[in-house]
């Protein structure tokens, strides 16, 4: 006689990163409204009582899809520059830059999940504006910091550049959405940089 299948009446175990990955991927390509419960648990392979007991609601898995996507290279693509080169002009740059190769990759949807991952929802629409928002505040800072050490003319206005920037980072994104190339962005990102105040 066989022993009992002591897994009987137990969920079915699932790989949490990779049911993460496509939810993100959901998410990332058709928006907030446009992934719906039956979407995710598909591409997630499990069953929806699962997709509760593991991530609670939708919003709930919504918020852990973006703090996780806030953890990976294009995530923290605005923050790792800013701290990592020497200039501000160098940082701004390799914004851009690692910008137009990494919302044209093809192994993750088009752009970048903050900006493609719209909602009409009005607390999730908030959510997602704060966090575009940052990135304002993130590059303000800098250049504040970067006028402070002689980096920029004295008559710069941190505000007006940071908006600036923050306006080409994110239309780069739509741009990608819409098809345009890693060497389209690229050549987006040199123009962009040559508006950098010098007198």
């Amino acid at each position: 006689m066989s022993p009992p299948d002591t897994r009987r009446g137990r969920p079915p175990s699932f790989d949490r990163a990779a049911a993460l990955e496509a939810a993100t991927r959901l998410f990332w390509e058709n928006g907030y409204e446009g992934t719906s419960i039956s979407d995710l648990t598909r591409e997630m392979g499990i069953r929806p009582g699962s997709l509760y007991a593991a991530f609670g609601d939708k919003r709930s898995l919504f918020n852990e899809v973006v703090e996780t996507y806030g953890r990976s290279p294009a995530g923290e693509l605005v923050w790792a520059a800013m701290a990592r080169e020497p200039t501000a002009y160098d940082a701004f740059r390799r914004v851009l830059i690692d910008a137009a190769a990494m919302y044209t990759d093809p192994e993750t949807p088009a752009g970048n999940l903050l900006c493609s991952a719209a909602a009409a929802d009005v607390d999730v629409a908030t959510y997602m504006r704060d966090l575009r928002n940052a990135d304002v505040a993130t590059f303000e800072k800098r250049l504040t910091t970067a006028r402070e050490d002689g980096e920029l003319p004295a008559s710069t206005d941190p505000a007006r550049l940071a908006s600036y920037f923050t306006t080409v980072l994110h239309g780069m994104s739509q741009r990608a959405r819409d098809g345009a190339t890693a060497a389209e962005l690229t050549d987006t990102a040199e123009l962009a940089m040559a508006a950098w105040p010098t007198s």
